[in-house]
């Protein structure tokens, strides 16, 4: 019995959310068996053939070379044959499961999936065909038998992406040892291969830390940041002993629920925000689009590296339930249990980097967000107070904005804004 099945484009992986088609490998009317490549698509990491995770004829093609095509998109559709045979005949290989298939998660295999290999590309005819390669065996690979039944020698690899990566880089799959059960080997296991194969042909003192992972896509955030955001700083010393003393208060009248000073300091840039939308915005191409809701970012450094967690909807949260929510994504963060969801979707950032004993800064926006509040440490120093020299708990307050989205007088009273309320914590009453 036939049935059409629609296959989407799978995630790839690595944060990315689109693919840009490059060609496509079938057309309408071919017969398409299981992991077969039938697209070639570009990410921004590599050039890609994506696999189909089930047999058919193909009944349509969506998207043309050059579109891009979102992550869940559909790519192309087949009409199924249900599989039959006759009692004891053996079930043809194009009606295998799915379930198989390592199409899915590409470039990372399939649990419990049998090794695939796909099939060696040959102008020869059939009769002349190398039957190691029809195996998927290499030519210098060898099908010693044992218990009269052939034993595959070829490495277990599903993805066509792990296959790429490992040509590109000049790795002989057989040998690296894979690290799922399963004996697949993934992506992750040619990457481990190559560092290590990096770090033995190293000189002695040379030291080596691989921008993959988290640290690879903040190097890759950041940068982009820096080739595409027009970025300006102002910066303000502010007198936070108020800010001190009604932190202390407010722990003491609660202690079960303490509050931190970058609560405190976040709270009043969400009031901040609301006067003064432009900070809490996004930057199209033809125009800069005002966000209702404010998710809240923030720097969090951990053994694996700078992530930016997000408290969604901050500006419907007490200070109490800000300063809870920054200590459980923080603790999160730091056990590296941070759902994808906490990870995303921030609209303006909130850096702590007194924490490092340090003044100011000059940080980078974390795009495609327009703005980033930065809080010095807090130290005693030397102030006027009602025309009296005075010894003050000071901090500086640094605004790095994007100047697309606003100009100076907009970021100028924002930031003139927040540093009023860390002087004096009961204007923000007003806004409250």
């Amino acid at each position: 019995m036939a049935a059409s099945a629609e296959f989407r484009l799978p995630d790839l992986g690595e944060g990315l959310t689109d693919a840009e088609i490059i060609s496509w490998l079938v057309s309408v009317g071919d017969t398409v068996r299981v992991d077969q490549p039938v697209v070639e698509v570009e990410t921004a990491k590599a050039s890609v053939e994506v696999p189909i995770p089930f047999a058919g004829k193909v009944t349509a093609v969506f998207g043309k070379p050059g579109e891009r095509v979102p992550v869940g998109s559909p790519l192309i559709s087949v009409t199924t044959e249900e599989a039959s045979a006759a009692p004891g005949q053996p079930v043809a290989a194009e009606a295998e499961s799915s379930e198989y298939s390592g199409a899915v998660l590409v470039g990372y295999g399939t649990a419990g999936a049998r090794p695939r290999q796909r099939r060696l590309r040959s102008h020869a005819s059939p009769a002349s065909a190398n039957p190691d390669q029809e195996a998927g065996l290499r030519p210098d690979e060898t099908t010693p038998r044992t218990n009269g039944h052939q034993a595959r020698l070829a490495p277990a690899v599903i993805s066509p992406v792990v296959r790429k990566l490992a040509r590109d880089r000049g790795i002989d799959l057989s040998q690296v040892t894979a690290s799922d059960p399963s004996g697949v080997i993934r992506r992750c296991d040619v990457e481990a291969f190559s560092l290590a194969a990096e770090v033995a042909s190293a000189p002695a003192s040379a030291e080596r830390i691989p921008l993959t992972g988290l640290r690879g896509l903040a190097a890759e955030r950041l940068s982009r940041s820096r080739r595409e955001i027009p970025e300006a700083t102002v910066w303000v010393d502010v007198d936070a002993t108020a800010l001190l003393a009604a932190r202390r208060r407010l722990n003491e009248a609660a202690p079960d629920r303490p509050v931190s000073v970058l609560a405190l300091v976040a709270r009043f840039c969400v009031l901040g925000l609301r006067r003064y939308r432009e900070l809490n915005s996004r930057v199209l191409a033809d125009a800069v689009e005002l966000l209702p809701q404010i998710n809240l970012g923030f720097a969090a450094q951990t053994e694996r590296g700078l992530v930016v967690p997000v408290v969604h909807d901050a500006q419907a949260l007490t200070t109490r339930q800000l300063s809870a929510a920054l200590a459980e994504r923080t603790e999160a963060a730091r056990t590296g249990k941070l759902a994808p969801a906490q990870l995303t979707g921030g609209t303006f950032t909130v850096n702590n980097y007194g924490v490092f004993g340090v003044d100011g800064s000059a940080a980078i926006i974390n795009h495609p967000e327009v703005a980033m509040v930065g809080l010095g440490r807090i130290v005693e120093r030397p102030w006027v107070v009602d025309g009296q020299l005075a010894v003050r708990q000071v901090s500086q307050l640094t605004l790095a904005f994007d100047h697309r989205a606003c100009d100076g007088g907009v970021a100028g009273g924002f930031l003139r804004f927040v540093a009023d309320c860390v002087e004096d914590p009961i204007t923000a009453l007003g806004e409250l």
